[in-house]
């Protein structure tokens, strides 16, 4: 992938929430009927740090992302994102903190009748008031940084579904969040196409620093992502020597049974004793 461009400057980053965490959550409980689906959930994501969220279909990993979100109240407990008890908030007030957070929904959810141009500018069009020359040049940096700027007046049907994705990376990137949520990036996409997403995934992480909480199916991206840097020298994931951490901090969560199992780094997790999990890794 091409060098980096960099629209966010220091001014923005000096103004970024200066809270010790990006999201807490302390002994959430949520139900759907008769179906306890969080049963007590603690975990926290550090400011720029990114966490990998990981559990067996129905294990509630994509709700956890609309609790963050304030999409949905829990039965019980508390939730904190960038500083703010999102469980007491009114919709106002959700509103403006949803303007600060980035999000990468599944199968990326552009707007067919709408063109690439559109799609990656519709939330500072909505949302921002900037002037037709800030949202153009703005739109042309977050496409060059997933290196689609030549798709601007193309519509999502004439896109490959990876295409799609950058895009839908580029459109959460618009507004310089202080935190992304991705929701199974490469779902459905072949290997190859994968580890590109990823690699454009661990560039915006290596660059930026944005606080993430990934949503994802495939243990092996996870395990690229926590192994692997964006060099910018070369403009490519470089594998990192073994022993070697990357510079942005990277850690796991499992979910199973409605509960957190794990929550470590990569090496605790190689070290774990627990069965379930051992047979769910390997």
């Amino acid at each position: 992938m091409s060098a980096p461009t960099l629209p966010l400057d220091s001014a923005t980053i000096a103004t970024r929430d200066s809270s010790p965490s990006a999201i807490v959550f302390d002994d959430v409980h949520l139900s759907f009927s008769e179906n306890a689906v969080l049963r007590g959930i603690s975990f926290r994501l550090a400011l720029g740090e990114t966490k990998a969220l990981f559990g067996v279909a129905g294990s509630g990993k994509s709700l956890i992302l609309k609790l963050a979100m304030g999409l949905l109240k829990p039965d019980s407990g508390r939730i904190t994102v960038l500083g703010h008890d999102v469980v007491a908030m009114s919709e106002e007030a959700l509103f403006a903190l949803r303007g600060r957070i980035g999000m990468v929904f599944q199968e990326s959810a552009l707007f067919d009748s709408l063109t690439v141009r559109e799609n990656v500018a519709f939330r500072l069009t909505e949302e921002h008031g900037a002037s037709d020359e800030e949202i153009e040049r703005r739109v042309r940096e977050a496409l060059r940084f997933v290196e689609l700027e030549h798709t601007l007046d193309l519509f999502p049907s004439e896109l490959s579904g990876g295409m799609r994705r950058r895009v839908a990376i580029a459109r959460a990137m618009i507004t310089q969040p202080e935190l992304l949520l991705y929701d199974s990036p490469t779902g459905g996409l072949d290997p190859v196409t994968s580890n590109t997403i990823i690699e454009l995934i661990v560039k915006q992480r290596d660059v930026y620093k944005t606080s993430s909480l990934l949503v994802t199916h495939r243990l092996q991206d996870a395990f690229t992502m926590a192994t692997h840097q964006f060099d910018t020298q070369t403009s490519q994931m470089r594998l990192l020597p073994p022993g070697q951490h990357c510079d942005v901090p990277m850690s796991f969560l499992i979910l199973r049974d409605g509960k957190v199992i794990f929550d470590g780094d990569l090496h605790e997790l190689a070290q774990t004793e627990d069965e379930y999990i051992k047979e769910y890794i390997s």
